[in-house]
């Protein structure tokens, strides 16, 4: 893959929440065995991104910014929240 970055854990990494209406002592996903890809259950950082703004009391789907005269939103089209993450 062509890439500007280290392509350090480009695709699988690991990221602890508490507090703030997260369920306490679950854990989403898996890596391969080498821990370098997803094998079940990825969370793209849409969905977290949707999940954190949910919590908030924000709706991400009409969360939007204007760049060059067309409206974005920052959890893209398939943002999600990761309802197995809310208490």
């Amino acid at each position: 893959r062509e890439s500007t970055g280290r392509n350090h854990h480009i695709d699988a990494y690991t990221i602890w929440l508490t507090g703030a209406g997260i369920r306490r002592g679950v854990t989403i996903g898996a890596s391969d065995e080498l821990g370098f890809a997803p094998a079940e259950d990825r969370v793209h950082v849409h969905d977290l991104q949707a999940t954190l703004l949910h919590l908030l009391g924000l709706d991400h789907k009409r969360l939007t910014y204007r760049f060059m005269g067309r409206d974005f939103r920052l959890t893209d089209v398939g943002g999600n929240v990761v309802t197995k993450l809310l208490a």
